[in-house]
């Protein structure tokens, strides 16, 4: 399929350098963009992001939902116990729910890093 559209200078410039990854270069653009937009999982791509910055052990033992996420949380929090979930509203749970296991694993290997430091430091 060929798709035509309209592009800034510099952008197709870039665009136009990398013209054989393009495929590929929206591919991974929607991906993230959907990760982003998709109701209920911007927290997800928050986490993720942050994670990727290659944080230090101390800004990992730090990370705290955001307020937008927090909010989200709480608003599925108050209608299960309310209401209950719908199936999506339950998939989303899931997700939050596996996000607070990896946050918790990367905030005890920070710990760890912290302790192993610490103590070939005084030892």
């Amino acid at each position: 399929m060929q798709v035509t559209f309209d592009l800034p200078d510099d952008v197709a410039q870039r665009v136009n350098a990398l013209e054989n990854c393009l495929p590929q270069i929206l591919e991974l653009g929607l991906r993230e963009f959907e990760a982003i937009t998709h109701v209920g999982f911007s927290g997800i791509a928050e986490v993720l992001q942050f994670l990727a910055t290659l944080p230090t052990p101390e800004e990992i033992i730090a990370l705290r939902p955001s307020p937008a996420l927090q909010t989200q949380i709480q608003t599925l929090l108050e209608k299960n116990r309310t209401v209950g979930l719908t199936p999506d509203e339950e998939k989303i749970w899931q997700s939050y729910e596996y996000l607070e296991h990896l946050v918790r694993m990367a905030k005890a290997r920070a710990l760890l890093k912290l302790k192993d430091y610490s103590s070939t430091k005084t030892g």
